[in-house]
């Protein structure tokens, strides 16, 4: 594993610096503008909203235009439950919630200053364009700044520079959800900052090079996609570059390649298949399989342990953070199989003023994927589940909000209090609390739609149509191998068998019989 490690690094090391040459070379042919020359761009910048207020001197529209999306709100109204949700409105199992910790969140949010309720959402100078268009690599948000850049930052030389979204500053917050690289999604992680064909033939940095925006396309900065309201049965033919608001996502595999994907006359199969499985299910065999370990469950309730210098207590195995003082234990999978399930679309959160209820697996549902054999809108999708065990308030029944992060008394990371901490978060969110807090287990399922292998490492289809196959959990429908019976096998072959034998015995006496006539009758 080790030796692979360093292979991988020396590879990814050498192809980004044939990147980097290549893009320094071609940024100016590739741009109309050279922002290096703008006047508004030449003065010096102390601080990233002074960089906004010039920005909008010539974008008028777009601090507008990124109020009306959810990258700015971190809210969203799910049209077919009425559930409002977003980033700040629900729970998850790993960093638990933004409530009451936003100036520490807040370095993966658009803007700049979020760290209260009290955060004005109508200035536009609160809107932080460098965050997406970024193109030194210099730029970067530290938690507990509320969104504002690390200091020593050259302000002036980073807005000269800005161009398209990338990789990269999609990666920034996205590769590192959850709070480390690879944490929460599984098929997104900095392996994809540069990635080979093997790893996604899509982004394949010497390849197709696709970008983030090459299939979440935006209109007016809104991007394209959803977690929360996701198409996962796809039915319109191709429409990559037909966008519109009444199209609120393009960002699936039919978008681009259509009901047919399969093209060869041999793989008319494939697509009757694809009737029924998601693209994802066959295309995507394995994730967290570029290098970078996704972590696969959380347990707070062991943190509070501290080292003999009275700091959070750190422990690795393999490179891997397996325990921290202020988090608790983790454990991780590399090149790992996803788990399968029937999908609709249609998604529904436990949201914080719900009374927990376990699952037949002894579970809380953070959120629950709906869909079914049988509702003709739903297909089978690869998910990671991600299991935690988090604080609750056993006496209302509840989830809780904890204060962790910040250097105030009140903060778990300050006083390993969970019911101080607890306290604190409680009546930020303005939700009642007991007073007692015990730790209970929760899961929470993330769909796999990144790493998309080559056709030739697609899942074979003994894979699934075997006994233990990766279908084994899915219900409603027969898979030939999987669902056979030796004993039905039997009867059915020996029936066979027989009318087989019944044919035969029957052309034969019919051979005789007309042999027999011959022979019998005079002749005239």
């Amino acid at each position: 594993m080790f030796i692979g490690m360093i292979i991988r690094s020396v590879r990814d090391g050498i192809l980004l610096l044939l990147l980097s040459v290549f893009f320094l070379d071609t940024a100016l042919a590739t741009s109309t503008a050279d922002h290096g020359k703008f006047k508004e761009l030449q003065g010096v910048f102390n601080s990233g909203p002074e960089v906004t207020k010039a920005c909008i001197k010539c974008h008028t529209e777009a601090s507008q235009q990124i109020h009306k999306t959810k990258h700015w709100t971190w809210e969203f109204l799910n049209p077919d439950n009425k559930q409002r949700v977003g980033k700040r409105n629900i729970l998850n199992n790993f960093c638990i919630t933004p409530k009451s910790n936003f100036a520490y969140c807040s370095a993966c949010h658009v803007g700049y200053g979020w760290e209260d309720e009290n955060f004005d959402f109508t200035s536009e100078e609160n809107v932080d364009c460098l965050v997406c268009h970024d193109t030194t690599g210099d730029y970067s948000k530290p938690p507990g700044r509320a969104g504002h850049p690390k200091e020593g930052i050259d302000l002036q030389y980073v807005a000269q520079n800005v161009g398209k979204t990338s990789r990269d500053t999609c990666g920034a917050c996205h590769f590192y959800g959850g709070g480390g690289n690879g944490v929460k999604h599984g098929d997104l992680d900095d392996s994809l900052a540069a990635p080979d064909r093997e790893l996604d033939v899509h982004m394949d940095a010497v390849g197709a090079d696709f970008t983030c925006a090459t299939c979440h396309k935006s209109v007016e900065h809104d991007v394209a996609g959803s977690r929360y309201v996701p198409d996962a049965k796809h039915t319109e033919d191709a429409h990559i570059h037909k966008r519109d608001y009444n199209e609120e996502n393009n960002a699936h595999c039919r978008a681009c390649h259509g009901n047919e994907p399969h093209k060869k006359a041999e793989a008319v199969r494939l697509n009757n298949h694809a009737n029924t499985i998601a693209c994802q299910t066959c295309h995507i065999p394995t994730i967290a399989r570029g290098g970078v370990a996704t972590r696969m469950s959380w347990d707070w309730s062991t943190a509070g342990k501290l080292n003999e210098s009275g700091q959070p207590l750190q422990e690795r195995v393999d490179g891997n953070l397996v325990y921290h003082g202020k988090r608790g234990n983790f454990t991780y999978a590399e090149n790992a199989q996803p788990e399968y399930i029937w999908f609709n679309g249609r998604v529904r959160y436990h949201l914080l003023d719900e009374k927990v209820v376990l699952n037949d697996e002894g579970f809380v549902p953070i959120n629950k994927f709906e869909g079914s054999a049988k509702d003709g809108k739903s297909r089978i999708w690869p998910v990671k589940v991600f299991r935690g065990r988090q604080p609750y308030d056993p006496q209302m029944q509840t989830l809780v909000v904890p204060h962790t992060t910040g250097i105030n008394e009140d903060g778990y990371w300050k006083n390993f209090d969970w019911k101080k901490a607890v306290t604190a978060g409680m009546l930020s969110a303005g939700q009642p609390f007991s007073g007692k807090v015990d730790f209970i287990n929760t899961q929470m399922s993330w769909p796999i739609t990144h790493m998309v292998a080559p056709a030739s490492d697609a899942v074979a289809c003994n894979e699934c149509h075997s006994k233990n196959g990766r279908l084994k959990e899915i219900d409603g429908i027969y898979i030939p191998a999987r669902d056979s019976a030796q004993w039905l096998d039997v009867i059915g072959w020996g029936l066979a068998l027989l009318t087989l034998m019944g044919v035969l015995l029957h052309g034969l006496g019919r051979i005789i019989s007309f042999y027999w006539s011959k022979r019998s009758c005079p002749k005239e």
